[in-house]
């Protein structure tokens, strides 16, 4: 299979006072005050260490793709921006994929674990998150529950009316038949 060629858009690197970038009307993500302060804490304690996205309008100004919450969170900082070759119509595209994409991705349980434990957090928020994550895991060693469904036979029948389906039925049951009635 041969894959065809990979655009890159990424036209430069800006930084950028975050208070200049235009939010996209068209973006869907909310965030909750956890959320909020969550990346206010990882802010303060690491700093940027992700680019925002953003494409250039006709008047110069940048209009954000992806990284509203950040921008928000730190106004007067000089984010660093990257600016894309992309239209109005791919803009949404991404603004519609980017973090669907992103929450597609699998956790594993025990590398994730594995990652937490040697962290604890002075800042509220991040613990929190750290804990409410763990919480949802199922614990370490814990099985998973299997259910054994058995095997079926089963025969679907045609009939001409709900009249002729009625008394197949009922014949059937007669005969000790374990049956359902059904309509497509």
């Amino acid at each position: 299979m041969t894959i065809p060629p990979i655009r890159d858009r990424i036209r430069e690197l800006r930084r950028v006072p975050a208070g200049q970038l235009q939010r996209h009307p068209r973006n869907w993500r909310g965030h909750p005050a956890r959320q909020k302060a969550a990346l206010r804490s990882v802010l303060e304690k690491v700093g940027y260490a992700d680019a925002l996205l953003a494409r250039e309008l006709p008047d110069g100004s940048l209009q954000l793709i992806d990284g509203h919450l950040r921008a928000e969170a730190t106004p007067e900082t000089e984010v660093p921006v990257l600016v894309l070759d992309v239209t109005e119509e791919e803009a949404n595209y991404l603004l519609a994929t980017h973090d669907p994409l992103a929450a597609m991705a699998e956790t594993q349980e025990e590398v994730l674990q594995d990652l937490i434990k040697d962290f604890s957090s002075e800042q509220a928020a991040v613990q929190g998150m750290w804990d409410e994550l763990l919480s949802s895991l199922p614990a370490t060693g814990e099985s998973v529950v299997e259910v054994e469904i058995p095997e079926l036979f089963q025969v679907v029948v045609e009939c001409r009316d709900e009249t002729d389906q009625r008394a197949l039925f009922d014949r059937l049951r007669q005969e000790g038949r374990a049956c359902r009635l059904l309509t497509l």
